[in-house]
């Protein structure tokens, strides 16, 4: 008879952050996978877990997946975690849940922590509406993806390093423009827990200001109906004048 395999959220900060539910999974558990496991041995040790416990990240998954899923068809039960937050939600994940999906093996992702909801909900921006967008490309692809997002009306969520905070919030500000409203949330869930909103211009300044430390989720405004039909007539206008040039020529 197959396993199972258990996607279990972990905290994000406080280990406290923790179903109950979620602790007697890895408890019983024949295999927990971990994205690294020293920092996954803080929170087993933390609640008397000793299940065996295995490296599962972005450069060796596809390496070990199908051993992975040959250990749950022989009936062991897997549980896969991450370093904090839900797996799969911009952490490994989404490989071994598809393999296993397509085996008919049992999937069960059980509801918990992660940083995006409680940033999203304390920013003081519009949730019944948003869009998850990650990290965004750090290089290739990242202007482009930027446009496309230039006339999105929901709330966007965004995770970024705060190395790279200050020059987001720059770009941002370019394509969005400064008077966007923002939130910046830090270290969610942990002691030094921060949220510096305002617009762009303003919560760029006072990082310009403040070395940004921890883990970071951005939160933007979408655009307002108004400016997003300006945006278009804008565009239109720009295609048929570009027309016109070339006729012209």
């Amino acid at each position: 008879m197959a396993g199972r395999l258990y996607i279990v959220p972990t905290p994000v900060g406080n280990l406290e952050d923790i179903t109950f539910r979620a602790v007697e999974v890895l408890k019983n558990a024949d295999l927990i996978l971990a994205e690294d496991t020293r920092t996954s041995s803080v929170l087993l040790k933390h609640y008397g877990i000793s299940a065996p416990l295995q490296s599962h990240h972005k450069f060796n998954e596809h390496a070990t997946v199908r051993r992975i899923k040959d250990l749950i068809l022989d009936g062991k039960t897997v549980a896969l975690v991450s370093d904090a937050g839900t797996p799969g939600i911009s952490d490994p994940g989404f490989l071994l849940a598809r393999t296993c999906a397509a085996e008919g093996i049992e999937v069960q992702t059980l509801p918990g922590a992660t940083a995006c909801i409680p940033a999203l909900v304390s920013s003081g921006l519009p949730c019944d509406r948003f869009c998850f967008e990650g990290f965004l490309p750090q290089k290739k692809g990242r202007s482009t993806a930027l446009q496309a997002l230039a006339t999105e009306q929901r709330t966007m969520v965004f995770y970024e390093s705060p190395y790279r905070l200050v020059k987001t919030l720059e770009q941002f500000q370019e394509v969005f423009g400064p008077s966007r409203q923002c939130s910046v949330a830090r270290e969610i869930s942990k002691l030094h827990e921060e949220h510096v909103r305002g617009s762009l211009a303003e919560v760029l300044e006072h990082f310009r200001q403040t070395e940004p430390k921890g883990e970071i989720v951005i939160i933007v405004a979408g655009v307002p109906q108004a400016s997003k039909a300006e945006h278009h007539n804008k565009y239109k206008i720009e295609r048929e004048m570009s027309g016109e040039e070339t006729k012209e020529r």
